[in-house]
């Protein structure tokens, strides 16, 4: 954990030093390290419980898993609280002043610092259940093959309303589990709300339509920018945050990119396994017998990763 602050942070050494724990551990820390334990009278038992039990329902696929919500989350954290270069710090308080000049000591500023911290909790707690049970399938093929979840949630963002959904449960239905248990009634709903905007933002299908609002908000030249006082707009950039952290691999150094797209890859044939053994057709890329990495990844970061990593750096928010 001593290299937390670094952005190629070494999951996978995390991953063989924790194993099944390491998500409630990125957890605790990243809690500890932003005061939320104490800002919000977390009762660590509850905590730990929750999140253990958390963790323990991800599913052993190869990608979409424990570890990969503790790098998620571990990529919220660091967007969140490392300095930025030239990026306003804006007082949230009405009667405070506000001022372009209000920046980080050497004109530094971060972003968590224009959020409330009920949001902060939010988006780091979105990050961790944001894969909860996912099957290591994709939402076409729930609605292909007339999965539960995919006729519980009428084919539409079928597994971000499963993943939000049932974590959700886990923590309503256990009172041992209830970490939250001192938040105010206000705060829980507008939390809850928050955790699952956040959650549900991290369909690809919905991709082009976030990025399409955020350039019209930040990017273009005749764009407002945010008001870091509208819960609206506030809520756009922690979307836009857990899309970047979700999809952070080809961003990562080479090891780290090479180890995920070995995983994901891995994911994408034991689905077009399953299609094949239920007669359906195999999904691009997802065919062990014809595989097409290089055009795989290439097509993922020029058309995902890029714009979005892009439109995120223009206006000003990555450190």
């Amino acid at each position: 954990m001593e290299r937390l602050y670094e952005w190629d942070f070494p999951v996978f050494e995390l991953e063989l030093e924790f194993k099944d724990c390491i998500l409630s551990m990125m957890a605790y820390r990243v809690f500890q390290d932003t005061g939320l334990f104490e800002a919000f009278r977390v009762p660590k038992q509850e905590f730990m419980s929750y999140f253990r039990a958390l963790e323990n329902g991800y599913r052993d696929v190869p990608y979409h898993n424990r570890v990969h919500a503790a790098d998620v989350l571990h990529a919220c954290w660091w967007l969140t609280t490392q300095p930025i270069p030239g990026f306003t710090q804006v007082p949230l308080e009405e009667d405070e002043p506000v001022s372009k000049g209000a920046l980080y000591q050497n004109s530094y500023g971060i972003l968590g610092m224009n959020f409330p911290a009920l949001e902060l909790m939010a988006l780091y707690v979105a990050a961790a259940m944001h894969d909860y049970d996912h099957p290591g399938r994709t939402n076409a093929f729930l609605v292909a093959t007339s999965a539960p979840q995919a006729v519980l949630y009428n084919d539409r963002s079928v597994l971000e309303n499963h993943h939000a959904a049932a974590a959700w449960a886990l923590l309503l239905f256990r009172p041992e589990l209830n970490f939250l248990c001192h938040l105010e009634t206000a705060e829980f709903k507008r939390f809850r709300f928050l955790v699952i905007e956040a959650i549900l933002a991290t369909d690809l299908k919905r991709h082009f339509d976030f990025l399409t609002e955020f350039n019209a908000k930040m990017n273009e030249d005749d764009s407002p920018g945010i008001d870091w006082r509208n819960e609206n707009d506030r809520l756009l950039v922690v979307q836009m945050c857990i899309k970047l952290a979700d999809v952070n691999g080809p961003c990562k150094a080479e090891n780290l990119h090479i180890t995920w797209t070995n995983r994901i890859v891995a994911e994408f044939y034991e689905q077009g396994d399953d299609e094949a053994g239920r007669g359906l057709p195999i999904s691009p890329y997802m065919d062990r017998n014809k595989p097409f990495l290089a055009r795989l990844q290439e097509s993922f970061i020029n058309h995902l990763v890029a714009p979005l990593c892009n439109a995120y750096a223009a206006a000003g928010l990555l450190p």
